[in-house]
């Protein structure tokens, strides 16, 4: 596995509220997509926002994607060493994502890139 980051994800329950302060405060440019509101510009994404809808009961964070190799071998092993899933494998264009929780409560993203051959 990398030890780097190569996406976030703001989950948020007031996406114009969040948009307008990391836009304002930091000055990121926000990109219009088919997947929704994204993080970057003209040179690329590298972030994105997910409303989370009135009743999730889970809590607005940022959550960090980390490239692997085989996202569900990633998975199986992170559950061996504690980790529970917070959101099953979901398969995308760009590729395949398992959210987990590590044992001491922090959320991350795995994330295996779409093959392109």
């Amino acid at each position: 596995m990398s030890q780097k980051f190569v996406f976030h994800d703001v989950r948020t329950a007031d996406l114009s509220a969040s948009r307008r302060f990391y836009a304002e405060l930091f000055g990121w440019a926000i990109t219009e997509t088919p997947a929704g509101p994204m993080l970057g510009g003209a040179d690329g994404v590298w972030g994105g926002f997910t409303p989370l809808a009135e009743g999730d009961p889970r809590r607005p964070q940022w959550i960090p994607y980390v490239p692997v190799a085989d996202v569900d071998s990633s998975a199986r092993h992170a559950v061996e060493l504690g980790a529970r899933i917070v959101k099953p494998r979901t398969d995308l264009p760009p590729g395949s994502v398992v959210v987990v929780e590590e044992p001491g409560g922090a959320t991350l993203a795995l994330w295996q890139p779409a093959d392109r051959k």
